[in-house]
């Protein structure tokens, strides 16, 4: 159990690692695989139970020939798949769960004795109590002659203590339940092992201390504690069930480890006293020291390290050549009374080392194997954390939001900053109104106005030249067509020219009489924006900014203290924007923090209850919210200071008198975008109308054009036939045998010229009562229509 170091001066303890026996995993957790998921899922997972299987047969062919830091690695990494294995296989003599797979283990301080258990608690001890002693056994391999070998041997021990004290807290007391386990893996048995490693931790320290010339006190201090871990370790040796499971020799060597270590303290203490000349309690010392030596020299039993009686007896030496020393001292100078040893307060001790934390190395929440397999009670119990997370983000980003509106509206209230920038030349609009002079002033401003207006004239003017053009067509035709009646008189048989145009005329007289009245509407229009052309030229200012009323200083000062106010009150709103960017920040991160909260790995390792590891980790959550409401809490301050700020500013600038100008200024602007918008929407209309209408007369000029071309090619043709009637060489034409065609029948209709009379061709589709969309009405009839339906376009 105990083997020495090379070149120490005093041997310690390396824990021996327990054995075991095979154990199949591999063919049993496939089958539950299987039998719970799918024969897919076992072939997904086929290489992590293989992994697994490797690696549990690794830990059973252990040799002395493997190095310790990799048999150290192999015995953390298989911890953490056990970890895995736990949370997604339930290993039990129950049925319906993995119950042909059993655990055997054998004490490593009695190897006759062993346990097994159908479940990995005992594999999960027995592992974890392997990994403190090859921790132990690294402790002990490490070179102490040196200052760097003490360091490394000191840190080993430090992590063997770590592992031993994870061991009984986390895995002793489940794989004790029923008695079938072996006392080496006892909380006990751990408790013991971990004091017994942090006291050769804390003597290697002891070692590096001398070896740096340490002040007595100091060297003391930490030689006590060394000692105070040994007693420990002893305490617990004495007890069941520990005090029948040891070797003497093994009980004997930390007996006499805690006794070397107290008088050790008793020495180094004494030179610290008789520095300050304290001889009288320097004497009481060194004989404490030598008398816990003496005692321990009696008991010890045969076979104890010959190196731990030669520390004893060096260390007696020493003590016995000071005593002598101090006494002759103090019976020829100091003559002070020596104090009785149990009068004496303890030795000072402090300690260096502390058992090493183990969660982050033993954590299995990265572990990937057997990731996909997840049971409903740890996707129920993710669904539950996730709902306790949102409810968090939701509650925090709330109190954000309404943290921002209430510095909006405060600020709003308050003129803020449109005040201070005011004051600075740089007024500004309210931003609903700003949008709508920045439409107006795209779309071209009052300006721009007058080209459509022009663009209105342009138009009507086009259509009344259509309208006369086509009158000046049917006039053409009827002139001609009479002037061949007069000449021919009753032969001249076709019907007038007026007869064939009736309704092609009167849809001219409701095209000229709609364009009369729209010539009215123009005229209204043209008039309106003359009328107020003077207040809507305000929209024609770029920047429109610089219309509005300034913020002028006091003509007047009285105490000259305008900048300071102002300096001050911009100051409190930097501070304001800045508690506004810190929101913007916080809020950005519960969203990262969020996105990053992956604790379904940790709820498939976890052996304790879930809602402790909730509570534990919401609270990561804690101290962004207690920012969250740090920012509040700042911001409702600042705000009240502002407010009172603010105060002072409007009363040392007038803003009241500045605000009424502004809002006069403001409604002088809304005033004119209302007026521009009416104009505007007016033009449109009229534009719409005469595009409209422009496309109706075009249809109907376009038929009298083809109505007067037929009835010239017919003049022609019935010309030669009564020319051949009255020489007497004519026949009847054939048109004096045929019906006259009716309008939109077959015979001859559409303007096309046959053996009938020629009547214009009618439209397919009659515009509808109200005529053409637009605000000039209907164009079609003329009869007492207003082409502005409702009272007409212009809102007066």
């Amino acid at each position: 159990m105990a083997a020495p170091s090379s070149s120490a001066t005093n041997i310690m303890l390396a824990i021996p690692e327990k054995k075991t026996v095979g154990v199949d995993l591999y063919r049993p957790l496939r089958n539950y695989i299987v039998f719970n998921y799918s024969e897919r899922e076992a072939q997904n997972l086929e290489d992590d139970l293989e992994t697994l299987k490797e690696t549990r047969n690794n830990i059973e062919r252990f040799s002395a020939a493997d190095s310790l830091s990799t048999r150290r690695d192999l015995l953390q990494n298989y911890i953490k798949a056990l970890t895995t294995v736990e949370s997604r296989f339930p290993i039990s003599p129950d049925k319906d769960h993995v119950n042909s797979v059993t655990f055997t283990w054998y004490d490593a301080f009695k190897n006759r004795n062993k346990a097994s258990q159908k479940n990995v608690h005992l594999e999960k001890a027995a592992i974890l109590f392997n990994l403190g002693a090859v921790h132990s056994q690294i402790g002990l391999a490490c070179d102490r002659s040196t200052v760097e070998g003490r360091r490394q041997a000191s840190h080993s021990f430090i992590a063997a203590a770590g592992a031993f004290a994870y061991l009984r807290d986390n895995a002793s007391t489940k794989a004790s339940i029923g008695n079938s386990t072996t006392v080496d893996v006892s909380m006990e048995c751990a408790g013991m092992l971990e004091r017994l490693m942090l006291a050769q931790a804390q003597e290697c320290v002891f070692e590096n201390t001398i070896a740096k010339g340490s002040t007595p006190g100091v060297c003391a201090k930490i030689s006590r504690q060394a000692g105070l871990y040994y007693e420990e370790a002893v305490a617990a040796l004495n007890v069941t069930p520990l005090n029948q499971h040891f070797d003497k020799t093994w009980i004997s060597h930390i007996q006499l480890k805690a006794t070397l270590f107290y008088a050790e303290a008793c020495y180094r203490y004494s030179l610290e006293l008789h520095e300050k000349e304290e001889i009288g309690e320097e004497i009481a010392r060194i004989n404490s020291g030598i008398t816990a030596l003496s005692e321990a020299k009696k008991s010890y039993p045969r076979g104890t390290s010959q190196q731990i009686l030669d520390s004893i007896n060096k260390l007696e030496t020493k003590l016995n050549i000071n005593l002598d020393r101090a006494m002759k001292e103090n019976d020829r100078v100091y003559l002070l009374r020596v104090p009785p040893v149990n009068s004496l307060p303890p030795l000072p001790a402090f300690s260096l080392v502390k058992s090493m934390n183990m969660n982050d190395v033993l954590d299995a929440s990265k572990v990937k194997m057997f990731s996909t397999l997840v049971p409903d009670n740890s996707a129920k119990a993710l669904s539950r954390y996730t709902e306790m997370v949102d409810d968090v983000i939701r509650t925090q980003a709330e109190k954000l939001q309404q943290g921002s509106e209430l510095a909006r509206v405060h600020l709003k209230e308050m003129s803020l900053p449109d005040s201070i920038l005011a004051l600075e030349g740089h007024s500004v609009l309210p931003s609903a109104l700003w949008e709508d002079v920045e439409a107006v002033q795209v779309s071209g401003g009052p300006a721009g106005l007058q080209g459509e207006l022009q663009q209105l004239h342009d138009l009507r003017r086009v259509n009344h030249e259509l309208v006369v053009q086509t009158e000046e067509l049917l006039e053409k035709e009827a002139t001609e067509d009479g002037q061949f009646r007069s000449q021919f008189g009753a032969r001249w048989t076709r019907p007038q020219s007026n007869t064939l145009t009736k309704n092609l005329q009167d849809r001219l007289n409701g095209f000229a009489a709609n364009l009369k009245q729209a010539a009215d509407s123009d005229g209204k229009i043209d008039r309106s924006m003359r009328q107020h052309m003077a207040l809507m030229a305000i929209l024609d200012t770029r920047p429109i900014e610089s219309a509005l009323p300034s913020l002028g200083r006091p003509i007047m000062s009285l105490d000259a203290n305008e900048d300071a106010v102002v300096g001050a009150l911009k100051q409190s709103l930097r501070q304001l924007e800045a508690l506004g960017a810190q929101r913007a920040g916080l809020e950005d991160m519960l969203k990262d923090m969020k996105t990053k909260d992956d604790i379904l790995p940790k709820l498939m390792t976890s052996t304790g209850s879930y809602e402790d590891l909730f509570r534990k980790e919401i609270t990561k959550y804690d101290n962004i919210c207690e920012e969250i409401s740090k920012n509040l809490q700042a911001q409702e301050q600042l705000l009240l200071h502002i407010q009172a700020q603010n105060s002072q500013f409007a009363s040392t600038f007038n803003v009241e008198d500045y605000r009424a100008s502004c809002e006069k200024c403001y409604k002088q602007i809304e005033g004119a975008i209302a007026k521009y918008r009416e104009i505007k929407e007016n033009i449109n209309e009229g534009l719409k109308f005469y595009v409209t209408l422009q496309e109706a007369i075009s249809n109907i000029k376009q038929q009298a054009s083809d109505f007067a071309m037929t009835r010239s090619m017919q003049c022609r043709e019935m010309v030669e036939d009564v020319q051949r009637q009255i020489s007497g060489l004519g026949v009847q034409p054939p048109y004096y045998h045929q019906p006259p065609p009716q309008p939109g029948g077959s015979g001859g209709g559409g303007g096309g010229v046959g053996g009938g009379y020629l009547y214009p061709p009618q439209p397919t589709q009659q515009p509808g009562p109200g005529g053409p969309p637009g605000w000039h009405g209907p164009y079609n009839s003329g009869q007492g229509q207003q082409p502005y339906p409702g009272g007409g376009y212009y809102k007066q």
